[in-house]
């Protein structure tokens, strides 16, 4: 593992960002998009502003499923108080089999102002959570970039977690530049075809990529530090689904061979079916433990190194 020394000092990426004054100039690029709302690849183009809502059915209010320390993330992550998990309801990409349907597709939560979320930033940040990890956010970067200055004044000092199902806009990622210590993004697709029948998004795979990229370009490696808690770095996600549907050994290969191979994946094994999944579908079913062993296999022979080791119990 890659691990920052007890005599080096981590200073969160926004606090930088901040201080110069480039923070404010990043927030009003933000909200000038909500006008004609390109934040995601969907490209909707309606003012939020004004309540118009697009693919994500997000209008111009943030929305809170819940908060509170999270111990079910990775590792790194996790630690010895938890990772401070905000879910955000919605979603851009509305994956028909979503493992959280009820926030992505029927919008559970409650609206909650700028100022409520960053209240929510630093109660988790006094509960001594490692991070503040955003679940969902590419469709309200704006507003978590409104709520960052307050929380900062109010001692927010933990690295942020931009938690995504990797389908995100350059344009997007770039106004967060200085701004994300550690980037999640799920890398749900190898292929277009299943993206395209479970997700209508076609370009997800290349969209992704694209995506993953300039994450890595940003932050790197997942740096950890000697307590074994990530600090900085990309972090990749991939659900296994039945019928090797999520195109594992595509994902893996492109990983390996574009990203790094000491990126840090998390092969998912959690996958049950849910949502508008009909029992007639590929996707009717739990995977097996044969499934999942064969892609922990397809990442460990195209030479990733670095996956996440937790225990595993929900294979059948």
């Amino acid at each position: 593992m890659i691990r920052m020394s007890s005599g080096e000092k981590f200073e969160a990426a926004y606090l930088e960002t901040y201080r110069t004054g480039r923070l404010q100039e990043k927030i009003e690029k933000a909200c000038e998009i909500l006008e004609n709302c390109t934040l995601c690849p969907r490209r909707c183009q309606v003012d939020r502003l004004r309540g118009e809502k697009g693919t994500c059915q997000a209008g111009s209010d943030l929305e809170v499923a819940s908060y509170g320390p999270h111990f079910g993330e990775e590792l790194p992550l996790v630690g010895g108080h938890g990772s401070g998990t905000i879910f955000l309801t919605h979603c851009n990409l509305r994956c028909a089999f979503c493992q959280n349907y009820s926030i992505s597709h029927l919008g559970e939560g409650s609206k909650t102002s700028v100022r409520g979320l960053a209240g929510m930033i630093v109660e988790l940040h006094k509960l001594g959570c490692h991070n503040i990890n955003f679940v969902s956010p590419s469709h309200y970067v704006p507003l978590i970039l409104q709520a960052l200055p307050t929380a900062i004044e109010a001692g927010l000092s933990v690295p942020l977690v931009y938690n995504t199902s990797g389908y995100d806009a350059l344009e997007t990622l770039n106004l967060l530049d200085g701004v994300v210590d550690i980037y999640m993004p799920d890398f749900k697709f190898g292929r277009s075809e299943p993206a395209e029948e479970f997700c209508q998004a076609p370009d997800y795979p290349q969209v992704a990529r694209a995506a993953i990229l300039e994450m890595q370009r940003q932050v790197g490696d997942l740096f950890i530090d000697d307590r074994g808690v990530a600090l900085r770095g990309l972090l990749v996600r991939h659900l296994v689904l039945p019928g090797g549907l999520a195109g594992t050994r595509d994902v893996m290969s492109f990983l390996a061979e574009e990203i790094s191979r000491d990126v840090y994946v998390n092969i998912m094994d959690q996958y049950h079916p849910c949502g508008e999944i009909p029992w007639s579908s590929l996707l009717s079913r739990r995977i097996t433990a044969r499934e999942y062993q064969a892609a922990l296999d397809v990442a460990k022979s195209a030479g990733l190194r670095r996956l996440d080791r937790r225990e595993r119990f929900r294979i059948l």
